[in-house]
């Protein structure tokens, strides 16, 4: 690990939930105890300070108003960075998207 303090690093988690992809912000992701997942702690969702609210992270805010760490699969997380400065957090819905999460309910028959 790098001499930074480890309080100030941030990390940007995109994940599959249910047909959409989560943007959020964390200050720690590891490797679980629990074979396949990933644990992330210690959410951010900016300053409430601000005139606007943006509705999708406000009800990313209240989903994840109280949890201490959440244990994703590792086969839903698309991807993981370190960031500098911290984003909006939102969700997106994946139709459309180029990535498909695993794994994907076979198609029905059209017959």
């Amino acid at each position: 690990m790098s001499e930074r303090d480890q309080s100030k690093q941030l990390y940007r988690v995109l994940f599959h939930q249910q047909g959409e992809v989560y943007e959020v912000y964390a200050h720690a992701i590891y490797q679980s105890d629990l074979y396949g997942f990933v644990e992330v702690e210690d959410y951010s969702f900016g300053n409430r300070s601000g005139v606007l609210i943006d509705p999708t992270e406000d009800r990313l805010r209240s989903e994840f108003d109280g949890v201490q760490r959440s244990f994703i699969p590792m086969h839903a997380i698309v991807r993981i960075d370190e960031v500098e400065k911290e984003g909006t957090a939102k969700i997106t819905d994946s139709k459309g998207d180029k990535v498909t999460p695993f794994p994907m309910p076979m198609p029905k028959d059209p017959s």
